[in-house]
């Protein structure tokens, strides 16, 4: 029985080998398959130790590859593979690889840059026929930019005014020229020139790089007075200026009006919108805050309610100095320019001449008095007077200037040792300088539809009368280098009303003090106490 049963054994043992081999013997290319596959990936791991370190091969790269397999094979066995795994492979697999493609493919060429033009021939030196050498000068590129715009306005039914930096060697040595061209929007074949265009240079020869230029174009007929709309152009010419072989001519699009968009009532009437417009120069380096604060409050209090003050900030208008302008152009009386942007410009005092032009003739017919002066300097007319009453004196005029007076920033007066850092700048700054014999500089006002050009101390390009002679009837009060100092001014305190001071004599004035009360309850009143922790 033993003997029967081993048999039958190995007899089992027998038909499994068997089965095995056959089981191995069909799967053979199958076996021999992932066998290649195995000695393929262990060929290529060997290779990739000799590599470079720089060279690497990502999964994202192997996976691009493996994605493009399908596309190299016969299109029929294709088809039959996707028909098969179509049911195995879920579609939102699919979609993950089809967004993976997607991503990796290469993005598209884009078209090369236009091909520049040709740099003009080269001159060489050359020996002329009478032995002598010919030198030959080569030149590349531009210093200085023909004309820059800040701002294009209609001064009346048929004038512009163009407001502008240009290059201040070309018109100091050389003879530029400009003509204004106006093409009506209906009608762009029906182009007019101006029959007068003159320029005008009001920085007095101040500028560096730059300097300003005001060109005004005066046409024989109105323009665009069915208000259908149309452009103005500039065009600048070196006239040789740059280079005497070329008279090189840029056409500049100076203003566009659009249909209806020009209120031409303006030019008709005078009834402007302010009795009294403050134009600044321009606020650059680290304001303090608390002089600002002062100098807003008293000129709003001075000027009244029909009055308005354009400030330009070339960097000076920092955030705590915005945050003290911010109540007053909430309540519709400051408007602030960015004009950062003019720093690329090399021209005189941050283009202070290009600012206060562009305020001109941006603002003209907007007020019946434009005021041209400084944040460290106070307007004062005498207590009995109103500005409205001393202006009203003066209407005979179209420009006056206003005298100074100058004050010491750092004495003040002994009474308000302990507690200066509680008062206001101008209220306790209160000496001023009596020395004789100094020419001192003078801010000035003008009815701005007269004037064709602005200066810093006066217009000189205007129609119409100026004064000097002002005294008695409006002054200002200079606290010069005050308005850059964050700390406390007062250094000295004195107790005298007469005082020598670094080699110059000074009084007690008390003037300005005097109203410091008046402005501060003014300015609670008008907005509030949201001042009050303003810092130097």
């Amino acid at each position: 029985m033993a003997t029967n049963k081993e048999r039958e054994n190995q007899k089992d043992r027998g038909g499994e080998k068997k089965m095995l081999v056959g089981v191995i013997w069909n799967c053979a290319a199958e076996l021999k398959l992932i066998l290649v596959a195995l000695l393929i990936l262990c060929s290529v791991a060997t290779l990739l130790q000799f590599l470079p370190s720089r060279f690497t091969i990502s999964t994202s790269d192997l996976r691009l590859c493996i994605s493009k397999i399908p596309s190299q094979t016969d299109p029929t066995a294709d088809t039959n593979t996707n028909t098969n795994t179509n049911t195995n492979i879920p579609s939102q697999r699919l979609q993950i690889q089809q967004q993976e493609q997607q991503q990796q493919a290469p993005p598209p060429q884009q078209q090369p840059p236009p091909t520049p033009p040709p740099p003009p021939a080269l001159e060489h030196d050359q020996i002329l026929n009478n032995s002598v050498l010919k030198r030959a000068f080569n030149p590349y590129g531009a210093a200085a930019y023909n004309f820059i715009t800040m701002g294009s306005y209609r001064g009346g039914f048929g004038t512009f005014a163009i407001v502008g930096l240009s290059s201040k060697p070309l018109h100091v040595y050389g003879k530029p020229a400009y003509q204004c061209e106006w093409v009506p929007q209906n009608d762009t074949k029906k182009s007019t020139f101006a029959k007068y265009t003159y320029k005008m240079l009001p920085d007095w020869g101040y500028g560096r790089v730059y300097t300003v230029v005001i060109v005004n174009c005066t046409f024989a007929e109105p323009v665009n007075d069915d208000n259908s709309g149309g452009t103005l152009y500039l065009h600048a010419s070196t006239a040789g200026g740059g280079d005497a072989n070329f008279n090189l001519t840029d056409v500049v699009l100076a203003l566009e009006e659009k249909p209806g968009s020009v209120d031409f009532s303006v030019y008709r009437t005078y009834e402007p919108k302010y009795d009294y417009f403050y134009c600044g120069s321009p606020l650059y380096g680290g304001l303090s805050p608390q002089r600002i604060r002062e100098w807003i409050a008293y000129h709003v209090r001075l000027f009244g309610e029909k009055s308005h003050f354009v400030i330009y900030d070339a960097g000076g208008v920092h955030e705590e100095v915005f945050q003290v302008l911010k109540p007053w152009m909430d309540l519709g009386y400051v408007t602030l320019h960015d004009i950062k942007e003019q720093e690329r410009y090399d021209g005189y005092y941050h283009n202070q001449f290009l600012v206060v032009n562009d305020c001109l003739h941006r603002y003209k017919f907007m007020a019946k008095w434009m005021f041209f002066f400084d944040v460290d300097e106070y307007i004062f007319v005498p207590p009995k007077n109103t500005i409205k009453s001393v202006l009203d004196s003066l209407m005979g005029y179209n420009q006056f200037t206003i005298e100074q007076m100058h004050m010491n920033s750092q004495l003040c007066f002994a009474g308000d040792s302990g507690k200066a850092h509680r008062k206001w700048g101008f209220e306790k700054l209160v000496y001023k300088d009596v020395k004789r014999g100094i020419r001192r500089d003078r801010k000035y006002a003008v009815q701005p539809r007269n004037v064709y050009a602005a200066g810093v101390h006066m217009s000189q390009n205007l129609y119409g009368q100026t004064t000097h002679k002002t005294e008695g009837k409006i002054k200002y009060y200079h606290y010069h280098g005050t308005i850059a100092q964050r700390t406390e001014p007062c250094t000295t305190f004195i107790n005298w009303t007469r005082y020598n001071f670094e080699n110059t004599p000074y009084v007690l004035d008390i003037t300005m003090r005097a109203v410091a009360g008046a402005v501060k309850k003014f300015e609670l009143a008008k907005i509030g106490d949201r001042l009050k922790h303003t810092r130097q």
